[in-house]
């Protein structure tokens, strides 16, 4: 696979003239247990020393995924919705908490799922919502720190910090995935062109930058030039001037118990 990383590596170099540094994070989708794929994201994780806020579907997660999380401080798990279970119309997108749902049936299943993975991985679970889909009905988010989340992510860059009381919006921004086409990876020159994109508004002031850029990935159905375009990505955003984000609370409660 070749890449032209040019565009990339001229932006940067913006960045580190200007003396400007930006957050990058990392969120894996649709985890469920123990594979081969998820060993694989845990050790491109490992080796770069950045965490993957790993979204856990509650209604399906295994006790084994818990011993494995435990095993590795570059896991934090997330709540993806319930059973990632579509209920929008045909003549909609995908969405598990879509607007028409009763509010206390989506209500409860989030709260069901929270739960769930609470007790599995008990204060290692960061209180982070992540919908499938990336998408949720407004009314749905407004409950979300009531049930005890402080973060939200979704897709794109965010129009606003705090999308409810207490609720800090922090999204994903890059998928390396063609998704409508081969379902391997996007054209690189494409997905590097998207990213300086990315870049130099954050960098001329037209979004948020103290919004983590996200990177989204889904491991299990990934190939090697999908991992590999990934892996070189972040090795390169974090060559130049991005600092790691993460949970800091959910990392120092896994070195106190991990």
């Amino acid at each position: 696979m070749s890449v032209d990383w040019t565009p990339l590596r001229n932006e940067l170099r913006h960045w580190q003239a200007d003396d400007l540094e930006f957050p990058l994070w990392w969120r894996d989708d649709d985890a469920i247990s123990v594979t081969d794929q998820l060993k694989t994201l845990t050790a491109i994780s490992e080796s770069l020393e950045l965490p993957v806020h790993l979204a856990v579907i509650p209604q399906e997660a295994r006790t084994s995924l818990v011993d494995f999380c435990a095993d590795s401080p570059f896991l934090i798990p997330v709540v993806h919705g319930w059973a990632h279970q579509n209920h929008a119309p045909d003549v909609e997108k995908k969405s598990e908490f879509r607007l028409h749902r009763p509010m206390a049936e989506m209500v409860a299943e989030i709260k069901n799922g929270k739960n769930k993975l609470g007790n599995l991985f008990g204060d290692r679970l960061c209180p982070m919502f992540v919908p499938p889909w990336n998408r949720i009905a407004a009314e749905t988010v407004q409950q979300l720190p009531i049930l005890g989340f402080r973060f939200l992510s979704t897709a794109t860059p965010r129009e606003t910090r705090f999308i409810a009381p207490g609720l800090e919006q922090i999204n994903t921004h890059i998928d390396p995935i063609d998704w409508h086409g081969t379902r391997s990876l996007i054209e690189p020159d494409i997905i590097v062109g998207d990213v300086v994109s990315l870049l130099r508004d954050r960098r001329e002031g037209l979004a948020d930058n103290s919004e983590p850029l996200g990177v989204l990935t889904h491991h299990l159905v990934h190939d090697q030039a999908v991992w590999a375009f990934t892996r070189e990505l972040i090795v390169r955003l974090l060559e130049g001037p991005a600092t790691v984000w993460a949970d800091l609370e959910t990392l120092n409660n896994q070195g106190d118990h991990g």
